[in-house]
């Protein structure tokens, strides 16, 4: 938006401190206006809850039509609001699944909770577990993940006790973030230095990738390698984060108390309110993208956007 220009039209008699004192007001408004207008958001738009009564909601991600698929990760169900604003289950036992992401194919990749593995659902609904361990050890529980363009998977590994688990101590010696191949072969853990990885996401270039270390509430960004292993770490925020998106501008959406939003600076450019206790994850979605997508809590909220998504998230 262009700044405003004050202008006045000067007329015989008017007294110069109340003309005075009126160009200032004038101009404040005028400033205040400009500095109202969010980078992000669409004018005038607030977080509207779509649908309640979930347990605990998680793992947003959109499919090529817009559609996005969440999860109810208590109830160990992945459900679906479509485009015309509808709610069906998508699927149910789920592998108490977590996060979500769609490849190129149409494949949604779910991080299964509740054996620790990493699962890949076909558009006919039929899985494939494509990651069950590291090494032979079980993984701590994967949470997030991110696939960048040709194929090869990010996901986060940090580990949450949860009570349906009938599992020893922790195998893996450190809460990490590794990477899947595109061939689906070569697991490498790239990343073994945070407290507990949780968010992921990566410019769709596929060249920078984030990762929020919620316990230590710090986000780094990446340089990403041909060969999946990362270089260059750098600290990009002081936030930690559950969940992660990105829009086509580059700013990076982070979650907890409602949604952080950061430039690719790293400076904070918005916050948007959420009404729930914890907002958990998001992802852009509907028809045209401009929509942001929000799990928080119990429910399911939405937002309009002047930016839009890029990608499943």
């Amino acid at each position: 938006m262009r700044p405003r220009t004050c202008t006045w039209t000067f007329r015989p008699g008017t007294p110069w401190v109340l003309l005075g004192a009126g160009m200032v007001l004038g101009c404040l408004a005028a400033s205040a206006a400009v500095r109202a207008e969010s980078p992000v958001l669409a004018p005038g738009a607030k977080a509207q809850e779509l649908a309640g009564g979930f347990e605990f909601t998680e793992g947003p991600a959109a499919d090529a039509r817009g559609n996005v698929f969440f999860t109810d990760q208590p109830n160990d169900r992945i459900l679906k609001w479509s485009t015309d604003g509808k709610l069906s289950t998508f699927m149910q036992p789920c592998g108490r699944s977590n996060g979500l992401y769609f490849d190129a194919r149409g494949n949604l990749w779910a991080c299964a909770d509740q054996k620790n593995e990493l699962w890949c659902i076909d558009p006919e609904k039929k899985v494939q577990v494509v990651v069950k361990d590291y090494q032979g050890k079980l993984l701590g529980g994967p949470n997030d993940l991110w696939i960048r363009p040709d194929g090869g998977v990010y996901f986060t590994d940090p580990l949450y006790k949860r009570p349906y688990w009938k599992r020893g101590p922790q195998e893996q010696d450190v809460q990490g973030v590794y990477y899947l191949a595109p061939d689906r072969k070569r697991l490498v853990r790239v990343v073994a230095d945070l407290e507990q990885p949780n968010g992921v996401i990566g410019t769709p270039d596929g060249k920078t990738l984030y990762v929020a270390d919620i316990r230590a509430r710090k986000t780094y960004a990446y340089d990403v390698q041909p060969d999946g292993t990362l270089a260059g770490k750098r600290l990009f925020c002081e936030l930690g984060s559950d969940g992660m998106t990105i829009d086509n501008e580059g700013n990076v959406y982070l979650t907890g108390r409602g949604v952080t939003v950061f430039d690719p600076s790293g400076k904070q450019i918005e916050h948007i309110p959420v009404d729930a206790r914890w907002t958990a994850n998001v992802c852009f979605g509907g028809k045209e993208g401009r929509a942001l997508f929000i799990t928080a809590s119990q429910g399911l909220y939405s937002i309009r956007m002047r930016t839009k998504g890029v990608g499943s998230q």
